[in-house]
């Protein structure tokens, strides 16, 4: 919700009209906020409480295989050699950073990770169809705002605000570092994220967004000083080389 009003305030800001929508295109934002951010974030964060850690991020990082299929059928996205490559090296690159554990996998957990796959995937289909007729800041404006509104049902807000008043410490300063986060996490990421779909096609863009849990290692050696291990390295060099093969010079993957 702090992000939505985040974004609201930018297009606000600087493009007022962006507020318009037009009725045949509602359903799209609620696939975009319900089906896509608030499904997304209640299977994963459903999914860390019944699996291991990086059981739950593997299977989130289903994602740009979701993404990939969904491309060639939405969007006639050509399946290439050099794309499956990549994607099959960005996959084994996560699996690796993550440090696979397959132990205590149970079959809800499973569905809800991949669940939680296929729901941040969809960010990327529906995200690049509203696209075409509305601004970046538009879609990530009513999306936000459209998952906000809706975990109110999942959260009501009376116990959102019962567990803000038990926080100990200064609350100005949590409240400061919850916005702080929504800005940092949500709004940051997702505008840009989203305006790259302008010009990248979304099974282009899926695998390309695999450098998190990439940047995410390296955060964890550079500040919280975790080890990195040997298969950790190897797939951060995965990762990597699936970037280096998405960006070779080539033909359009456009059918």
């Amino acid at each position: 919700m702090l992000a939505g009003l985040f974004f609201a305030l930018l297009l606000l800001l600087k493009d007022p009209r962006g507020f318009r929508l037009r009725v045949r295109d509602i359903p799209l934002f609620l696939g975009l906020g319900l089906a896509s951010i608030l499904f997304f974030t209640l299977c994963y964060f459903s999914a860390i409480a019944l699996l291991p850690l990086s059981t739950a991020a593997i299977l989130l990082y289903t994602s740009p295989i979701w993404v990939t299929l969904l491309s060639a059928l939405v969007f006639r996205e050509r399946l290439t050699g050099w794309k499956l490559l990549a994607l099959g090296l960005a996959f084994g690159g996560c699996v690796l950073v993550s440090g696979f554990s397959g132990g205590g996998i149970s079959m809800l957990g499973l569905l809800l990770g991949l669940g939680s796959g296929l729901g941040y995937g969809l960010y990327s289909i529906l995200g690049a169809i509203a696209l075409r007729r509305y601004s970046p800041l538009t879609v990530t404006t009513y999306t936000f705002l459209i998952a906000g509104l809706g975990s109110c049902f999942v959260c009501p807000p009376r116990e959102t605000l019962a567990l803000f008043q038990a926080a100990p410490g200064s609350h100005g300063l949590l409240a400061l570092l919850l916005a702080a986060t929504a800005l940092i996490t949500a709004v940051i990421p997702f505008l840009s994220y989203t305006k790259g779909l302008q010009s990248v096609p979304a099974g282009k863009a899926a695998i390309l967004a695999t450098v998190e849990p990439l940047v995410a290692a390296l955060f964890g050696a550079l500040v919280f000083h975790e080890a990195l291990t040997p298969l950790s390295c190897l797939g951060i060099l995965l990762i990597l080389a699936a970037v280096v093969l998405l960006n070779r010079p080539g033909k359009t993957e456009k059918a």
